[in-house]
């Protein structure tokens, strides 16, 4: 089987260490947010294998074992149960989803998650993970190179790193008001929660309000603290006192 992605944005070419290489063929990690929408897997079938249309739901490219309880799937495989809320969820719906809502893809959210899964004490199983995606993830339909898996993480650490700092300096400058920021934050919260929710993580309300409470107290110290950098007049969030801040 030839398992190299296919689009130009999604090759990887991690080299001879998998340990977190970034790709070395100058292409932008933010390419696959601007690729259009056109019903392709945006890089999930291999250069020479990608379908004229749909994939049928189930269907395993060819050579590739399905999961059905055979000694061919290591158990630790079988018994992976990220992801089982989406059996039967297609590709381009999960990446429109997310491109709507975030900078990722769906190949770069599910690569990212069994990553993290997959971590041992001497690094990431990425050869586990790319020779058996199809099983690990409903909606991912072929397999993947070691390479192309360390391509995929660093484009989602890359992309979340960019997001991170235009936040931050969204929050910093002044543009928005603590209410702003507030509001801004629960919308993000949500979407975050929904998206470890599909993963299998069980959130319980109580761990939900205190995490979201953290949350607004930080970017309420962050904004205060932005303006005490800028030299503006600080208001109060909470009663709406307005002074200035003061010099060490």
């Amino acid at each position: 089987m030839n398992d190299q992605p296919g689009p130009a944005s999604d090759e990887a070419d991690g080299g001879s260490d998998p340990a977190r290489e970034p790709p070395t063929d100058g292409e932008d990690g933010g390419a696959d947010r601007d690729a259009p929408d056109d019903g392709t897997l945006d890089g999930d079938a291999p250069e020479g294998d990608a379908p004229d249309g749909d994939v049928p739901e189930g269907d395993a490219p060819d050579g590739d074992a399905p999961d059905d309880g055979t000694p061919d799937v290591p158990p630790e495989i079988r018994k992976y149960e990220r992801f089982k809320k989406m059996d039967g969820a297609r590709y381009e719906r999960v990446n429109e989803f997310l491109r709507d809502r975030t900078y990722i893809t769906a190949r770069e959210w599910a690569i990212a998650r069994l990553c993290a899964d997959f971590r041992t004490e001497t690094g990431v199983e990425m050869t586990k993970i790319g020779e058996n995606l199809p099983e690990l993830v409903p909606f991912m339909t072929d397999t993947y190179t070691p390479q192309a898996v360390n391509q995929a993480r660093y484009s989602f650490e890359e992309k979340v790193t960019k997001a991170g700092a235009t936040f931050l300096y969204g929050a910093m400058s002044g543009f928005f008001t603590a209410e702003d920021l507030d509001e801004m934050m629960y919308e993000v919260t949500e979407v975050a929660k929904f998206l470890l929710e599909v993963e299998g993580v069980d959130l319980a309300v109580a761990d939900e309000l205190e995490a979201e409470d953290r949350i607004s107290e930080v970017m309420r110290e962050v904004r205060t603290s932005s303006a005490d950098l800028r030299g503006e007049e600080v208001r109060c969030p909470e009663c709406g006192h307005v002074h200035e801040p003061t010099e060490d």
